[in-house]
């Protein structure tokens, strides 16, 4: 187990050593590692009992992943968690528990501005936590293989398929080749025969995972592209041969999930991108002078 130092560190080594595990756990184990990892900020302030509800598993289950990783047992584990929460709590935090509040309560009284007040709040939220824990390295990688490629292909399908269409637009900006695996009459194998060793291909997916996207990515890693991920875990399918993994978590309000901070990432990404290429102001249409 890594050095248990103070702060952020700390918490930082043991998550990427669990992504480096992950493989290798039994099924229980993967769920608790995916759930400590999506739910670092709430690790220490739950009790064993109640992370074990949340997992679906008995406390005997989290036990067995603490010592897994070297740990004494729960407590200790979950020391490292403590570390930084009377610094600062993470504000998604405070919105999931007043989300669960109005759930439990049955309150079926709110007006349509409130739930928009509360889908707002929950985006908010979701973005400052973004901001907190967006990986420096990662994301300088991530645009270094955006910067040295000729040719982006972007796969995304279902609910990611905004930000792909998104991602498609921004691009167009610069002078490199950019191809959008729309899969439009179910061309995907046809729109893969242009896939060339050094392509980057920049693959947005989150739980379950769409196979569309999953299979995709398959092809092109099969014709040497290189591969930007954009989903929700290290421990994603889409992480495990990506040479940058962006993580981002959207929250869900009643249900809904949003897309703001995985926009919000994806407009970072091109802006850093454009700022890198130093491109100039390119009006999309002529104004007039009137």
């Amino acid at each position: 187990m890594a050095s248990k130092g103070n702060g952020k560190t700390s918490v930082d080594q043991f998550i990427a050593r669990i992504s480096t595990e992950y493989e290798s756990l039994s099924k229980q184990l993967k769920v608790i590692a995916r759930y400590v990892e999506q739910h670092r900020d709430h690790i220490g302030l739950e009790g064993i009992q109640e992370l074990a509800t949340h997992c679906q598993v008995q406390p005997s289950a989290v036990v067995r992943f603490a010592k897994h990783f070297g740990f004494s047992g729960f407590s200790e584990m979950q020391a490292i968690f403590r570390e930084g929460l009377t610094r600062q709590l993470a504000p998604s935090r405070n919105y999931r528990a007043r989300i669960r509040d109005i759930i439990e309560s049955g309150s079926g009284s709110l007006s349509s501005v409130e739930i928009a007040r509360e889908f707002l709040a929950g985006s908010q939220a979701a973005m400052h936590e973004l901001e907190a824990n967006l990986d420096e390295t990662t994301f300088k990688q991530a645009v270094d293989l955006l910067l040295a490629t000729d040719c982006i292909w972007i796969a995304a399908s279902r609910r990611s398929f905004p930000v792909a269409v998104y991602l498609d637009y921004a691009l167009q900006h610069t002078d490199k080749r950019v191809c959008l695996m729309s899969g439009l009459g179910s061309m995907h194998l046809g729109q893969m025969r242009s896939v060339r060793p050094g392509d980057v291909m920049l693959a947005i997916s989150f739980a379950p995972y769409a196979e569309e996207t999953l299979a995709a990515v398959a092809l092109a890693q099969e014709r040497g592209v290189r591969l930007i991920a954009i989903t929700d875990s290290r421990m994603s399918p889409l992480a495990k041969d990506a040479e940058a993994v962006l993580v981002v978590q959207d929250n869900s309000t009643f249900g809904f999930r949003s897309l703001t901070s995985t926009m919000g990432l994806a407009q970072s990404l091109f802006i850093a991108l454009a700022y890198a290429l130093e491109l100039p102001y390119r009006p999309t249409s002529p104004r007039s002078n009137g």
